[in-house]
C-alpha cells in the first residue's frame, strides 16, 4: 500500500475571504494596508533605525503604495498576510506580517517593526501575540522570525512576544552595513488537549 500524503496544515480557503481585522484587545488593531497608507509608510521607511534593520527604502510616496499593495495582493494569493497596526484614532504604529507562508507545512515567517513614536510601548510584542494567536487558529504549525544579532530591541520584543530563541544564522542577511548574523525565534502551536 503506497503511503498516504497528509494534505495542507492550513486550509486555503482562510485567505478565500477578507482579510480579518484582529483587535489586540487593550487599544490596538490590526487591519489590512491599503493604498491610502503609503504616506506614512514612506515615513516611517524614513527613520535611520528602520532604515538600520530592514533592507529596504521607499524614494517615494508611489513606490510607497506599490509596496502596500503588494502586501495586501499577498492575502488573496495565500502566500502572505500583513497588517497595518494602529492606534485607536487610527494612527499608524507598526507592521506585523506573515511571509514565505507554506499551507502545506502551516509554517510562515512573521515580520514586525514598530514607528519611532510607539517604541517601547509594548506595541510588537501586542501585535506579534495577536497575528500568532490568529495563525494558530487558523492552523498554523510552527511560526518563525529572525533579527540580527545586533537588534536587542528586536529580540525583546520576540521574545516578550513568546517567541523562544532557537540559534543564530551565521552571515545570513546583507544591510547596508554589511553581513549580519541573524538571530532565530519560533513558536510552535500548542497541542490540541486530548481530554
Amino acid at each position: 500500500m503506497a503511503p498516504m500524503l497528509a494534505g495542507p496544515a492550513v486550509d486555503p480557503r482562510v485567505f478565500a475571504t477578507p482579510q480579518p481585522v484582529l483587535d489586540t484587545g487593550d487599544g490596538l488593531r490590526l487591519r489590512p494596508w491599503t493604498g491610502d497608507d503609503a504616506p506614512a509608510l514612506r515615513a516611517v521607511y524614513d527613520d535611520p533605525a528602520v532604515r538600520r534593520w530592514h533592507v529596504r527604502s521607499l524614494a517615494s510616496d508611489d513606490e510607497a503604495r506599490d509596496v502596500v499593495l503588494g502586501w495586501a495582493a499577498r492575502w488573496g494569493e495565500g502566500d502572505g498576510a500583513s497588517w497595518a497596526v494602529v492606534g485607536q484614532e487610527g494612527t499608524l504604529r507598526g507592521r506585523v506580517a506573515l511571509r514565505d507562508v507554506s499551507l502545506h507545512d502551516g509554517s510562515a515567517e512573521v515580520a514586525y517593526w514598530t514607528v519611532p513614536e510607539a517604541r517601547g510601548r509594548g506595541v510588537a510584542p501586542r501585535a506579534l501575540r495577536t497575528a500568532t494567536q490568529w495563525a494558530f487558529e487558523s492552523g498554523f504549525h510552527r511560526l518563525w522570525l529572525e533579527h540580527s544579532v545586533d537588534n536587542a530591541a528586536s529580540c525583546r520584543a520576540a521574545v516578550s512576544a513568546g517567541y523562544a530563541p532557537e540559534g543564530v544564522r551565521r552571515s545570513a542577511v546583507l544591510h547596508a552595513d554589511g553581513w549580519h548574523d541573524m538571530h532565530t525565534h519560533a513558536w510552535i502551536a500548542p497541542r490540541p488537549s486530548l481530554g
